[in-house]
């Protein structure tokens, strides 16, 4: 098991890493819609905050050498699921046609109350 804290990448709020690498397989925590410079929420719709999210992800896949297109699965924590549509287009738009396996769920509230926070497992092919 190798920790990861890949630098570019918001520093973590917490006693956590950026990624956990076993094997060919990485588990990266949960981003939230945080500017790596300032650690400062980006945003205030679910599409601002989704892009900046999923950018978040992709600093942490490229410090590995990977991209969103090695992801296996993701875990999306949306505040409230009527901003589902609006998650879901960007997420489609910067995947790609890329369609890893994914589970949605509601939260009461994410970390420094963030509309979403993802994580993933990506692999290395």
């Amino acid at each position: 098991m190798t920790i990861e804290n890949i630098e570019g990448a918001p520093a973590a709020i917490g006693p956590y890493c950026h990624a956990i690498r076993v094997g060919n397989l990485v588990f990266c925590s949960g981003q939230t819609p945080l500017d790596p410079a300032t650690m400062q929420l980006v945003g205030t719709t679910i599409g601002e905050q989704t892009e900046q999210v999923l950018r978040n992800l992709s600093i942490v896949l490229e410090g590995l050498g990977l991209t969103l297109q090695n992801v296996v699965k993701t875990t999306v924590f949306l505040k409230d699921m009527a901003d589902f549509a609006g998650m879901n287009a960007v997420y489609a738009e910067l995947f790609d046609g890329h369609t890893p396996a994914r589970s949605t769920i509601a939260v009461k509230q994410n970390p420094l109350d963030a509309r979403v926070e993802i994580e993933c497992i990506a692999a290395f092919p």
